[in-house]
């Protein structure tokens, strides 16, 4: 049989399947369970709204199949004590019941009507009258998207009333397919869900943090909004998309549509995602948006234009194998979605561990600085951040003139 590229992409894939397994886990982990709260556990109560169709399987709740229409949930999850577990890492039950001492626990399912989910928010806003709404990504069960949540929550201490969109994910790499067209499935269910959530007079600021497939979802979402009002809600003040699989040129068009006054966007990228390196395979070899390098054009240049700041993660150990789910898994990150991005303020070098040297990345000017610029580019974080080229371009070239006559007086010597 003659070896095609449709071949070796169903290998890679077959490869990644077996990487990003769930195997081991037990089924039903969204069965309540009985047990007590254990002393140094923490709760974290999510509101969840989903276009998947019911499952007739306990504690699964929802399938990856396409519901008729949405439906809203609030699950409690418990989390381990810090001492018994890694911040950015699932603790999946090996059995059910989950020991709470150890392992992610259900503690309660309560199925809620709209008046229902309407009262949660008012019990749950926080003194920042924040709305934060996750959005998954390709290869989510419902579970997957509820757990993995909770942890984020958790992790990064972000002061907001959580809520979770879910869509019609099979949890397999082999739909690829499926998935994305059920993106395109719940588009209007998530711009209703956005625009209810923002028109609530209750509601200070609402911050979408999508992932993966998830962020074409949102942006779509967003695009629609902007369509049919005439521009996105100004309560949708900041979107995180982290390791976006979405097409640049399709990205291009989406963020004209939306316009200037559309909300500010922050891109985690990361050039050695495995799984979006599969996505461009698939997608006829077009850059996604989650792989690109910001300091090379055309990317640096647009990015400075719409003024959208990008976190390369790429020298950044993943916590997974497919490198997907740096966002997520990273302590370094997870502390600055809760300290900063989430409350909608700038990452600056200090935030990355840079101390106060100057972000040679987020200035655009490694190819200037020399030496001083190598230690910066050798972090673990870089930023890309136009505000942050345009306030310091001065210094920047001071130091590069310093640098320069540094070099000159040692040669003169």
């Amino acid at each position: 049989m003659r070896i095609t590229p449709y071949h070796r992409i169903i290998a890679v894939a077959a490869v990644l399947g077996v990487l990003s397994s769930c195997a081991g886990r037990p089924e039903g982990v969204l069965i309540p369970t009985a047990a007590a709260s254990v002393s140094g556990t923490s709760k974290v109560d999510v509101l969840v709204a989903t276009t998947r169709r019911p499952s007739e399987t306990p504690g699964v709740l929802y399938s990856g199949e396409r519901g008729a229409e949405p439906a809203i949930t609030e699950i409690a999850v418990s989390i381990p004590p810090d001492s018994a577990r890694e911040v950015g890492q699932v603790q999946w039950p090996k059995k059910l019941p989950a020991n709470p001492d150890k392992e992610f626990a259900t503690l309660s399912v309560t199925p809620m009507q709209k008046p229902q989910a309407h009262r949660w928010l008012h019990d749950h806003l926080p003194k920042s009258k924040r709305v934060m709404v996750f959005v998954h990504g390709f290869n989510n069960r419902y579970e997957d998207a509820i757990y993995r949540y909770a942890q984020i929550v958790h992790d990064s201490g972000a002061d907001v009333a959580p809520i979770l969109f879910t869509w019609p994910s099979r949890g397999s790499i082999f739909a690829y397919n499926y998935d994305k067209e059920s993106t395109n499935f719940s588009r209007d269910a998530l711009e209703d869900m956005l625009r209810t959530i923002a028109r609530n007079p209750e509601v200070g600021e609402v911050v979408v943090m999508a992932h993966s497939m998830g962020s074409w979802l949102t942006v779509e979402a967003l695009r629609q909004m902007a369509i049919r009002d005439g521009r996105v809600s100004p309560k949708i003040q900041n979107v995180i998309l982290a390791s976006p699989d979405l097409d640049v040129d399709v990205f291009g068009r989406q963020i004209a549509e939306i316009g200037p006054k559309g909300p500010h966007f922050t891109l985690f990228v990361s050039r050695d995602d495995r799984a979006l390196g599969l996505s461009r395979r698939i997608s006829g070899n077009i850059d996604r948006l989650g792989q690109v390098d910001p300091t090379v054009e055309p990317y640096r240049s647009e990015f400075e234009k719409q003024g959208i700041v990008v976190l390369d993660l790429t020298a950044l150990k993943g916590g997974d194998r497919l490198n997907h789910g740096k966002f997520a898994e990273s302590p370094e990150v997870v502390k600055l979605l809760g300290n900063r991005l989430i409350a909608g303020q700038t990452v600056t070098d200090n935030d990355v561990g840079l101390g106060d040297r100057i972000g040679a990345v987020a200035l655009g000017t490694a190819q200037t600085v020399g030496g001083a610029a190598s230690v910066a580019v050798n972090a673990p974080i870089s930023i890309f951040d136009p505000a942050t080229r345009r306030n310091y371009g001065d210094q920047v070239d001071r130091l590069g003139r310093s640098v320069g006559n540094t070099v000159e007086t040692a040669v003169g010597r």
